[in-house]
């Protein structure tokens, strides 16, 4: 069942169309990436779903109704920005109750549970907080709610690689007690490790939809490898792109679906060093942009 539904959802600043026909179906118990290039549209969808703007055509679903007829759609979501302002006078533990009283959430062991894990601490007042320790109290607190709906808008920036493990950790827990999550962030190894599904937006547009694995056709995995043979022949192969020596290793990349191609194709040299690195986010959007220039 679809919890949340954007049908041909468009946002026009005067001439500037910052969402054109945005169309996303999420799914109760999901993770849903939302991911594309910056100034493609993706904060400015997730204003509109939150309601912070309106759109200029389109409609947002909820749970099947329509969000702008439905009283209780703001109490059925969470969401955390990724750049949080706290009040600078309160400590991390007010700020956090507070929002839990808003809420009516009462699981104060599991509030000492998150803070004890995301290793905040609460009695420091926000002015004195870096920017991770920011972001932990906003997701403290957007996990301490009954919200069906998790909405993060880039929630990792600023916390170093154990808290993105914990926040991870944290999210599929959501995920499997049944709540859905909107994830939209530029870190395509956070996207594979928690998404189910995905969507790429670009200049407004949605251009892709659908698992991440289904998507293999528009990605590009990096080679570094060494031969005793003369490897050069591999530049002129149509699945080879940016091939360029340096020193004793070659390195190119190589269409995700045309790995087979490649293999074949230097299974007969005498290889002495092989590395993959993993496709980046960034060579995913200028895979697509090359295609559809």
């Amino acid at each position: 069942m679809s919890i949340l539904t954007l049908e041909n959802v468009s946002k026009h600043f005067g001439k500037v169309r910052a969402a054109e026909n945005v169309s996303i179906d999420i799914r109760e118990g999901e993770v849903f990436g939302f991911i594309g290039p910056n100034g493609a549209g993706k904060s400015t969808t997730i204003r509109m779903i939150i309601g912070a703007l309106k759109e200029t055509s389109g409609t947002i679903y909820f749970k099947g109704g329509d969000i702008k007829k439905s009283r209780r759609y703001i109490e059925n979501i969470s969401y955390v920005p990724g750049d949080v302002n706290l009040w600078p006078n309160l400590t991390g533990m007010e700020v956090i109750n507070f929002f839990m009283k808003m809420r009516g959430f009462k699981d104060v062991e599991m509030r000492d549970r998150l803070i004890e894990k995301f290793r905040l601490d609460a009695r420091k007042k926000c002015k004195t907080y870096s920017k991770g320790n920011r972001q932990k109290v906003a997701l403290i607190s957007a996990l301490l709610s009954d919200a069906d709906l998790l909405i993060f808008d880039e929630p990792t920036t600023g916390l170093d690689p154990l808290m993105e493990r914990v926040f991870h950790q944290e999210i599929l827990a959501a995920r499997d007690a049944g709540k859905s999550v909107l994830l939209s962030s530029h870190i395509l190894s956070e996207v594979e490790k928690l998404a189910d599904r995905i969507a790429i937006i670009r200049e407004g547009k949605i251009i892709e939809t659908g698992k991440l694995a289904d998507l293999s056709h528009i990605t590009r995995i990096e080679y570094i490898l060494s031969s005793e043979d003369d490897l050069s022949f591999l530049e002129g192969k149509n699945y080879a792109h940016d091939f360029r020596s340096e020193g004793k290793n070659t390195h190119l990349m190589v269409d995700n679906d045309k790995v087979a191609d490649f293999m074949s194709d230097i299974s007969a040299c005498r290889i002495t060093y092989l590395v993959t690195e993993p496709p980046k986010l960034e060579d995913i959007f200028m895979r697509y942009y090359e295609d559809k220039s």
